[in-house]
């Protein structure tokens, strides 16, 4: 089989774990046989381009001729079974889905976010959850709100790109989903069934986990849709000490809020921005790990990397974080542990004798627990989380290696490939 990926690389200043999944992908199908043809653009190409092709940065959202151009000739010469798009912004444009259907070339895309619908693909504005462009042809929201780089300009440009592309979209042959909630925003966006597959993105193995340590970790960019600040208020809630360490790891706008939080509690510890030796200790070194974004966060890479190191995971009832705990469902496995005082919460069974309640608004999944995102729900299921912790955390590492591993994913992946080749032309075009 051969596959063009395609992908728009975010600047490497910006940490980003779109970037990373592709180029572990890439990997993983070429280890599996699987001839990649890679079309990559990166945006730290930008400053370095020629007066000319800067003038059409302003279009190339929309179209991106000097891309399509590129990819054509690609395209004719290798003639490849299946065009694989993940982030075609800024220089590549969805045009590239266009491209590839004149040249006979079915697409797939895995949707990394929400903007197909939303500006600036986070469904977040000013601190809260937002979906105003939902079900306009014109997002003319987040044009008045600046919600694309702080810019009316570009955010009005990211809006008419949407509109135009609208149809581009709906032309897509197989959407790859990474959660049960991406599927149904594709759903609301109008994208039937049979063009949706939900499958997660993997991390590679970490190997055999580690004895549970104490405490919990979060581990995100600090900033505001993340949720660091949800926490700290949930943490203070807690005396000094009584519920182990936190450790609190990456870097961004919120920093100086972890460092006052560091400053004043000594159970609070800034581990600041971790290589992956660092991210590796820090799990090592917890019980439990964080997920606590108040957006609908699509996939936190975090979470993965505790359950392959298993470590459940808390986390709040947004997005994605309730698939990858194996929340999104009822499940109450066999014993008296916290799933089961969880049930009773929801009036299914009553608590085991000698045991109160777990929190109300807390669900616990395989492999980890999920809440509101309010500060006095948090504060409720962190001592849950830290008594319940050993109980879950061989599922933790069961849940990653039957649903998360490389190698159950690239066969998924390979199989899609396969699917969408087969099928394309008896697609409705």
């Amino acid at each position: 089989m051969r596959v063009v990926v395609a992908h728009n690389r975010y600047r490497e200043a910006q940490p980003s774990g779109e970037n990373t999944i592709v180029d572990a992908e890439i990997a993983q199908l070429t280890a599996a046989g699987v001839e990649v043809l890679p079309f990559l653009r990166s945006s730290d190409e930008i400053p370095s381009m020629s007066k000319p092709a800067k003038a059409l940065l302003p279009i190339s959202p929309i179209w991106a001729p000097k891309a399509q151009q590129d990819l054509g000739r690609l395209l004719a010469e290798h003639k490849p079974d299946v065009l694989h798009l993940h982030n075609p912004y800024p220089l590549l444009s969805p045009w590239v889905v266009r491209t590839a259907h004149r040249h006979g070339v079915p697409v797939v895309q895995t949707v990394h976010n929400y903007r197909q619908v939303c500006s600036s693909g986070l469904y977040f504005r000013d601190g809260v959850i937002c979906q105003d462009c939902r079900g306009r042809a014109l997002g003319v929201p987040a044009i008045v709100h600046r919600c694309y780089r702080g810019s009316r300009a570009q955010s009005a440009l990211m809006a008419t790109t949407l509109a135009v592309h609208r149809p581009t979209w709906k032309s897509v042959d197989r959407f790859i989903a990474l959660t049960s909630a991406v599927a149904d925003h594709l759903r609301d966006y109008g994208i039937p069934d049979e063009r949706i597959v939900v499958k997660p993105n993997g991390i590679p193995d970490p190997g055999t986990p580690t004895p549970l340590g104490d405490g919990f970790l979060y581990m995100a960019r600090l900033t505001p849709e993340k949720g660091l600040d949800l926490l700290l208020e949930a943490w203070r809630r807690h005396p000094v000490g009584a519920l182990g360490p936190l450790r609190v790891a990456g870097d961004g706008e919120l920093r100086p809020l972890v460092e006052a939080a560091a400053a004043e509690r000594p159970d609070v510890i800034y581990l600041g921005q971790l290589d992956r030796a660092g991210v590796r200790a820090a799990i090592e070194a917890s019980a439990v790990v964080l997920a606590t974004s108040t957006w609908h966060d699509v996939l936190p890479t975090v979470i993965l990397e505790a359950l392959a190191s298993g470590r459940p995971v808390l986390g709040t009832a947004l997005g994605g974080i309730p698939y990858l705990v194996g929340a999104d469902a009822p499940h109450e496995p066999a014993g008296t542990g916290p799933a089961v005082a969880a049930s009773a919460v929801a009036g299914q069974v009553p608590p085991p004798a000698g045991r109160s309640a777990v929190p109300a608004g807390l669900v616990t999944g395989a492999a980890g627990w999920v809440v509101p995102p309010d500060p006095a729900a948090l504060a409720a299921a962190l001592p849950a989380a830290r008594t319940g912790a050993s109980a879950l955390a061989g599922s933790a590492r069961t849940r990653y290696e039957s649903s998360f591993h490389p190698d159950v994913l690239t066969k998924r992946l390979i199989d899609i490939y396969a699917d969408v080749a087969r099928t394309r032309p008896a697609l409705d075009r």
